[in-house]
């Protein structure tokens, strides 16, 4: 490629084009100036109507050329050169266009003497006929037969395509679904989380996604011609793709930059995974007697349900899924069978070279749904006793010795994505982006082990958590009323604190950050003075300088190691350390398990 990859490049699209190698893009997803007097930064955006259609000549026949012969081009674009454009496209330039896909959204353009605006067209060209990239499996979605009815003639694969008009589609949201030609996501609109602030025309995370999942692989190079908010360029970054953008706007360059910098790959999409959460279904009497009994029973006072099982769903990993045929599940099980290499169900969902092995057998089966769903039901048929006998897996174990340089670092990551999402441990693991998420932070915590070793650690902690507060039981008098040291020192003068087994606090002017224990009390707090910036991040502790943080210890060289755990697991409520995200010093410490 004649320009570098992976950059936001301030230069007129025209110019860039020129400049990229023939044949080196795999997706150009264009989200052009509508040329409807829109108040750009530095573009304008009235121009006569053959200007405009010449100049779209031009950068649309300079990103044909930079595509590859199997190469796919997006274009999105208003009602007024719709039509103009598409002609363009297929009769002079040569592609074909595979789809028409109509982008519904509310809060359109107002208008008083004509229909509202409350779409935009997205044409799905290719540059060949029949080689071409289109990832269905990684947009497919359960049809109404599955979701809805529990029907087992319902296709595994998911539903086809539809064509069907509706005014409200959260009114009606098993006839609105993904996979047709129309689809439906809010506008960024100001007072949504993922709105830039600073570019009046931003796309949603999630839309790009769908496109960029569907046409491009891991690695593959994505292209926008039209910069704008970054949104094509940091969605190709969170998902494994490399990328390169054009944009006339300095301001807009430097604030698409600093999102990039903000942008890590296997980062979760902004917005909501299903679109129609975000937007309210119609109230009183439009509401058809079934919705409007549903929204009775949601509405009568429940039973405050346990702590353990307040978990949302997230992408269908919570604590629930829809009911699915038995064709499903025995394809899902043959699919574990295909691929485990000998290790348990457990090692399966948290190795990433395996889970991806077990995916995309799943995906080569025509199962429909989402990795994170054929996770989960995986892990539901162990609990059901379906692989009872059938396999003995190779156990996985870590010693002591290894476990203590990251464990801390697990822990941290599971709490924290635990507590912004309000999910389990399984829900995480099982959702291949949330357990990016957690591979990334516990990696900046504890570097240099493997992906899967930081996600068995959690599992440890889990499993060992209930041993820990029978330790903690079974504690001696002598040590029930065992106290921190009063007084501590900066992380990066040492020399108080002794070489061996023992509980500490690291601690702010204002308060306690995090309360760990561990075999080496100078080793574990030299990697936290090492990676403190990520752990005071992590945890939101916005208000505390690195600088300020001290280490205070508890020495137990002379305690086996099931007093230390005990010992831990007693003095975490004691200690009043907030959990992650939580700034007040009265809440409870965050206990493991």
């Amino acid at each position: 490629m004649g320009l570098e990859a992976d950059k936001i490049y301030r230069i007129d699209c025209l110019e860039g084009l020129a400049k990229l190698e023939p044949g080196s893009v795999d997706l150009a997803f264009a989200d052009p100036p509508f040329n409807i007097g829109y108040d750009y930064d530095v573009y304008d955006d009235k121009k006569d109507s053959e200007t405009y259609l010449e100049w779209s000549r031009r950068w649309m026949g300079g990103v044909v050329r930079a595509l590859k012969p199997d190469g796919t081009f997006w274009l999105a674009i208003g009602d007024d050169y719709a039509a103009e454009l598409k002609v363009e496209a297929t009769l002079k330039l040569g592609l074909t266009c595979r789809s028409w896909v109509i982008w519904y959204y509310t809060f359109g353009v107002n208008c008083k003497t004509k229909f509202s605006r409350s779409h935009t067209h997205l044409f799905h060209f290719t540059r060949d006929v029949k080689a071409f990239t289109f990832n269905s499996a990684a947009i497919r979605v359960p049809s109404a037969r599955q979701l809805v009815y529990a029907d087992t003639r319902a296709n595994p694969t998911g539903r086809l395509p539809d064509d069907t008009w509706i005014l409200r589609p959260q009114d009606l949201p098993e006839g609105f679904g993904p996979d047709e030609d129309t689809w439906y996501f809010p506008r960024v609109c100001g007072t949504f989380k993922e709105r830039a602030g600073w570019h009046g025309c931003q796309m949603p995370e999630q839309l790009l996604g769908r496109i960029i999942r569907a046409c491009s692989n891991e690695g593959e190079l994505v292209l926008d011609p039209f910069g704008g908010s970054g949104t094509t360029l940091a969605v190709a970054k969170k998902l494994g793709r490399h990328f390169v953008g054009f944009e006339l706007s300095k301001e807009y360059v430097k604030r698409i930059e600093q999102r990039l910098r903000e942008t890590k790959v296997g980062d979760r999409l902004d917005g909501a995974p299903e679109p129609l959460a975000s937007a309210p279904p119609t109230n009183g009497k439009h509401r058809t007697a079934r919705r409007a009994k549903q929204a009775a029973t949601e509405a009568a006072p429940k039973p405050k349900p346990a702590r353990r099982s307040r978990r949302r769903d997230i992408e269908g990993v919570g604590t629930s899924l829809p009911p699915v045929g038995e064709d499903v599940l025995l394809a899902i099980r043959e699919a574990y069978l295909q691929t485990h290499r000998g290790m348990s169900i457990d090692r399966v969902i948290a190795d990433p070279a395996i889970n991806n092995d077990f995916i995309s057998a799943c995906r080569s089966a025509g199962i429909g749904g989402v990795p994170a769903e054929w996770n989960r039901r995986l892990l539901g048929l162990r609990k059901a006793g379906k692989f009872d006998g059938v396999i003995k897996s190779e156990r996985t174990s870590l010693s002591r010795e290894e476990l203590d340089g990251f464990l801390f670092a697990s822990e941290i990551a599971w709490q924290v994505l635990a507590r912004r999402h309000d999910i389990s441990l399984d829900a995480i693991l099982c959702d291949p982006e949330l357990a990016g998420e957690f591979d990334r932070m516990a990696v900046e915590l504890a570097p240099g082990r493997e992906a899967w070793e930081y996600r068995w650690g959690a599992l440890h902690l889990r499993k060992e958590a209930r041993q820990r507060r029978a330790y903690a039981e079974a504690l001696p008098a002598s040590l029930i009323g065992a106290k921190i040291a009063e007084n501590g020192r900066p992380l990066d003068r040492l020399g108080h604190v002794p070489a061996c087994p023992g509980l500490y606090v690291l601690s702010g002017k204002r308060r306690r950050i995090y309360f760990g224990e561990t075999d080496d009390l100078v080793a574990r707090s030299r990697r936290h003075a090492e990676t403190l910036d990520s752990l005071l991040r992590f945890l939101e502790v916005s208000e505390t300088r690195s600088s300020e943080v001290v280490v205070k210890v508890l020495p137990l060289a002379e305690e086996p190691l099931r007093h230390r755990l005990g010992l831990h697991s007693l003095l975490l409520g004691r200690m009043k350390v907030p959990p992650p995200g939580n700034a007040s010093v009265e809440k409870q410490a965050y206990v493991v398990g």
